[in-house]
């Protein structure tokens, strides 16, 4: 649940920051990068809970990133017609990458990734 509570604010935060900080980041509508951002959220909870745990931290940053970039430039695309640029998602899916790093750095220390037994 920690996890999906900082994901489900830093995210859309994230994308609002992107919208009016880098270049190819063009969203006709908050609405529409706050839906952006509530993807990301929801996708990579599920990737957390799938890969997080001790020994996993880089890979699950670098996975992290690399479907973030995706979902930001074929989402925003192809859904809404905006321009988002293959560059300008690469930047948000750095933005979101260095915010996920410390978000699993803290969910490890913590041992929030623990899974318990079904």
């Amino acid at each position: 649940m920690t996890s999906f509570l900082l994901k489900i604010i830093a995210c859309p935060v994230a994308v609002i920051i992107s919208m009016f900080l880098f270049p190819g980041v063009n969203y006709d509508f908050i609405g529409q990068a706050i839906i952006v951002g509530v993807v990301l959220a929801i996708v990579g909870v599920v990737m957390e809970y799938a890969l997080l745990k001790r020994g996993t931290l880089w890979i699950s940053t670098a996975a992290d990133f690399i479907v973030s970039v995706l979902i930001v430039y074929f989402l925003s695309n192809m859904v809404w017609g905006d321009t988002v640029t293959f560059f300008g998602a690469t930047l948000i899916g750095l933005l979101l990458g260095v915010v996920e790093y410390f978000s699993h750095r803290y969910l490890i220390s913590t041992g929030k990734t623990q899974k318990s037994p079904s």
